[in-house]
């Protein structure tokens, strides 16, 4: 096996598992307040969003194979790798692309662990932007586009980062405000009842346009790591197989629960009611799928927070944890950063070593990691039967479950 062709497979396997990690990173972006409000039971809900996400991501497979060029240039117009990086099937690309991707998989592990939902679209990018700046220095970042339009590292993620929550926050409140005002004669339990019908088909719409939107990366990731390889010559189209593989792996992460992000948004916030949980669905589906249609991008995790801070801004009376927000937005303005050391110093240490030796060490780094977060998770577990129990603020950051509660596995995420 030769060594590139070890650094291929490597990437597909990790681009794989980062698809895994979105899924359950983000499944409460759909279904946490559908599983607060006890709409949906909890097992209910991640296997509903499981099969959404996979319906999503084959709905739109038009995958613009240009999607790393928002922010690193290594592509020509046509998605195609430039010239320079097809030499030795394609090594210096794939190394680049492979460090990002552990970038994007370990802080996504990180977050995870401590319970803060944040963007895995930013995590993939700014492990990719750290690994270009070591690979191909300032210049191969695109920071800016050409100037014609928003794009860039400041267009495509800085900008929407600040801009979708705030948004999102003000559909919610006016939402919600609304909600309760044109209610306020019916009998709360018929009220409850109604919206949390209400919630499902909402909460059903964001998981839908999750998968469209978010799969479709990893796709286009891996058919250039193809094309940079050899083995893929087609820049308009992603092989089956890609497709099918990306799918499924959004899809089992999501089914996996990823309960301690669920909690921390469907608990840990604001303490929601059905119709606090339908406003807030309502406005990220509105959001999202707004931008979609304008080309902006944005991240779904960035709009759920901010529409879930926002129903609680609407109901008067209902409580907000600023605490627990502030912690999030912290974990927000330090994941392109973090990411992007991550992914920075394992191309210093691939590179650095070189061949196969330093390929093995960084893909080692990545598996000694993940497997040291994942055991350290069971210690405070969260899962299916303890993610709907009162918060705790005096917890353990990740879990805000009572240490008397019973510690069981977190549901494999």
């Amino acid at each position: 096996m030769t060594l590139e062709l070890l650094l291929l497979i490597l990437v597909i396997g990790t681009a794989i598992a980062f698809d895994f990690t979105n899924g359950f990173h983000d499944t409460g972006n759909a279904m946490a307040t559908s599983i607060a409000t006890g709409a949906l039971k909890p097992k209910t809900a991640v296997a509903l969003s499981a099969v959404l996400n996979l319906i999503g991501a084959f709905l739109s497979v038009e995958v613009a194979l240009t999607v790393t060029n928002a922010v690193i240039r290594i592509q020509d117009s046509t998605g195609a790798p430039k010239a320079e990086f097809l030499a030795n099937h394609g090594h210096g690309l794939l190394m680049i692309v492979f460090c990002g991707l552990i970038g994007g998989v370990l802080w996504n592990l990180l977050t995870w662990l401590l319970g803060l939902p944040s963007s895995s679209s930013h995590a993939l990018f700014g492990g990719l932007v750290g690994s270009a700046l070591v690979a191909l220095g300032i210049g191969g970042v695109n920071w800016m586009g050409d100037g014609s339009k928003l794009d860039g590292v400041v267009g495509k993620v800085i900008l929407p980062a600040f801009a979708s929550p705030v948004v999102a926050a003000l559909v919610a409140t006016i939402g919600t405000w609304l909600i309760y005002r044109i209610t306020a004669g019916v009998a709360t339990r018929y009220a409850e009842s109604g919206f949390r019908w209400g919630q499902i088909g909402t909460a059903s719409l964001v998981s839908l346009a999750h998968g469209t939107n978010d799969a479709q990366k990893t796709m286009g990731v891996i058919t250039l790591a193809l094309i940079a390889y050899g083995t893929w010559t087609d820049t308009t189209n992603v092989p089956t197989w890609v497709k099918i593989a990306c799918a499924v792996a959004i899809a089992a992460g999501t089914f996996t629960g990823g309960w301690r992000i669920i909690r921390t948004l469907g608990k840990g916030l604001v303490e929601i009611s059905s119709p606090q949980g339908m406003a807030a669905e309502a406005s990220s589906a509105a959001v999202i799928l707004t931008s979609s249609h304008l080309g902006f991008a944005l991240s779904t995790t960035h709009v759920a927070t901010g529409s879930i801070l926002g129903s609680g801004l609407g109901r008067r009376g209902a409580e907000v944890r600023w605490g627990v927000a502030l912690r999030m937005v912290l974990a927000w303005f330090v994941t392109l950063p973090a990411a992007g050391l991550v992914g920075a110093a394992c191309y210093l240490i691939g590179n650095g070593i070189g061949g196969y030796a330093g390929v093995l060490i960084v893909f080692g780094v990545l598996v000694g990691l993940t497997a040291w977060m994942i055991r350290h998770s069971r210690k405070t577990a969260v899962h299916a039967g303890n993610v709907n129990e009162d918060w705790d603020p005096n917890a353990t950051p990740g879990s805000s479950v009572s240490s008397s509660a019973p510690a069981t596995v977190d549901a494999k995420a």
